[in-house]
């Protein structure tokens, strides 16, 4: 099982499947949900700009991924222009140093202006931060508040460049124990207490149904607090495409469409093999 934090430890590989038969860009499958699909889980044995061409070969209209430092950004926008793909979101600010240790607040502001000016060479604007794995010794309260001071701090800098900043609850039951943010119920009180509109939830509904369950209930109530500014999926157990675990995509999907939610849905996912991901995704589209 593949995590942004394994990705940044070391890069594992997939096979590649490519295409549905499909001879023109006209017969591409047409979506009622936008999805874009994350090109560090997808196709892991290709270079990482073979990702983006392979993800608009299969029919994606939208990309995202994790870091930006260590990219060609010149070469990405390039080849999304060129492929028309929109990049969604990437990553901004990652597991260590964590946003909840207090002598980060500096590096926290610094990072979000550079990864801020990687945007605007991307034409994306959200990116993904977290908030860090717990201090022995330091309370969750204490950390979540140490979090919204950052971005408290953080926030006039996206405000300023137009660019939102989306919180990531993480799991700890399976993939990311030791993270001090799990849940819904404390990223909306640390949205409430920023009081952004460019601060918001990356609400991963992979992570939520393992911490939390009732997707389509907590979806309501996140999108009540006006707190959500991105959703992403995969299954459990697995983190695989949608039709592989528990989740019952297609009634999640209609919940997001009856709350009128018209933004991007990274497919933050391991795919069992492309080809067969892709389709499930337009199956689990058909409600």
């Amino acid at each position: 099982m593949s995590t942004r934090r394994d990705f940044l430890a070391t890069a594992a590989a997939t096979p590649i499947f490519l295409g549905l038969g499909i001879s023109s860009a006209e017969e591409k499958p047409k979506f009622k949900t936008k999805f874009a699909v994350n090109v560090e889980m997808w196709w892991r044995k290709l270079p990482f700009i073979d990702r983006l061409k392979a993800a608009a070969e299969i029919g994606f209209n939208a990309v995202e991924f994790w870091p930006w430092r260590g990219k060609d950004l010149a070469q990405v926008a390039d080849t999304c222009a060129e492929k028309k793909l929109t990049i969604t979101q990437f990553t901004a600010w990652g597991f260590t140093p964590g946003m909840n240790d207090p002598k980060n607040k500096q590096k926290v502001v610094d990072e979000i202006g550079a990864s801020c000016e990687a945007a605007k060479k991307l034409n994306c604007q959200m990116m993904t931060v977290v908030a860090g794995n717990d201090i022995p010794g330091v309370s969750q309260e204490k950390m979540h508040e140490t979090v919204i001071e950052a971005l408290k701090a953080a926030a006039p800098v996206a405000e300023k460049a137009g660019v939102m900043l989306i919180l990531e609850p993480m799991n700890i039951r399976v993939d990311h124990k030791g993270h001090c943010l799990y849940g819904s119920e404390p990223a909306i009180k640390i949205i409430k207490a920023v009081n952004s509109k460019f601060v918001k939830i990356n609400w991963d509904l992979y992570h939520m149904h393992i911490t939390e369950g009732d997707l389509c209930g907590h979806l309501r109530e996140g999108f009540k607090a006006d707190a959500i500014g991105y959703v992403q999926i995969a299954d459990h157990p697995g983190r695989n495409e949608p039709g592989t675990g528990e989740i019952y995509y297609p009634r999640v999907l209609k919940e997001l469409a009856a709350l009128k939610y018209t933004g991007w849905v990274g497919v933050e996912c391991n795919p069992t093999e492309e080809k067969k991901a892709f389709e499930a995704l337009i199956k689990a589209d058909q409600w």
